[in-house]
């Protein structure tokens, strides 16, 4: 049985948020998704996977959301949102296979789906601003983005 891309990052971000909020651990977390999502073991090594790789790059990530977010100091951004912005800038920058629109629109469809509208205008802000940057950098000859 195959998942959607979109599903599949909703699972990412539940383990990144589960991570960060309680510290909860794979095996905490791997059955109860399991279960509660109906997917299967293979699925839940992808997500964990990613989720280790978006963590690999958590300082760098957490530095760019901090130079983004002109409003709020990092501390002061909910936990939904950090985690949202950790992977959604996270696919902007290191994942090939997604293109840059798709990462930040499904940065905006998680934030819709698990925290509010106005978090998803905050969202698109700082990950769009990120994206400019990049295009600004590609179109003078200095980096690639997708």
């Amino acid at each position: 049985m195959t998942i959607s891309p979109q599903k599949l990052r909703e699972i990412i971000f539940l383990l990144l948020y589960s991570t960060d909020f309680g510290g909860s651990t794979d095996e905490e977390m791997v059955p109860l998704l399991m279960k509660e999502l109906c997917v299967s073991k293979k699925v839940m090594r992808q997500a964990i996977e990613a989720k280790d790789a978006v963590q690999a790059k958590k300082a760098e990530i957490d530095s760019v959301i901090t130079q983004y977010s002109k409003s709020y100091d990092f501390e002061r951004i909910p936990r939904i949102e950090r985690n949202i912005l950790r992977l959604g800038i996270f696919e902007l920058l290191h994942s090939e296979q997604i293109p840059a629109k798709v990462a930040i629109a499904e940065a905006i469809r998680l934030t819709r789906k698990f925290a509010t509208p106005e978090a998803a205008t905050f969202v698109n802000a700082i990950i769009d601003a990120l994206y400019q940057e990049q295009c600004k950098l590609v179109t003078a000859g200095e980096t690639d983005i997708s």
